[in-house]
């Protein structure tokens, strides 16, 4: 199984629509603290079912929506879409690039 893309909206520190394609190989998420690196890894344990706030680094399920800030209003929905593959296994020209 291989990750391909995922968007999140509302999500965290997410208040727009930022979408994250990955390419066959090493993918790595850079960038300084505070920036959402760890809400991207959050964005896909929940949309894949995780239910858990612990699991979320949250105290309740609520904290997951973006909660706003000083210029900005809060939302009062989170969306993650996550886009996987999975090649079938007896079809070779059905892998993915390697």
């Amino acid at each position: 199984m291989r990750l391909i893309s995922i968007e999140l909206h509302g999500f965290k520190s997410f208040p727009d629509t930022h979408k994250l394609t990955f390419r066959s190989g090493m993918t790595g998420v850079v960038g300084p603290n505070g920036c959402g690196k760890s809400n991207i890894g959050d964005g896909i344990s929940w949309a894949l079912g995780e239910q858990r706030p612990t699991a979320l680094r949250s105290s309740e399920m609520s904290e997951v929506i973006f909660a706003g800030t000083l210029k900005r209003k809060a939302m009062g929905f989170a969306e993650v879409k996550v886009a996987l593959e999975m090649p079938d296994q007896n079809n070779p020209s059905a892998r993915s690039e390697e």
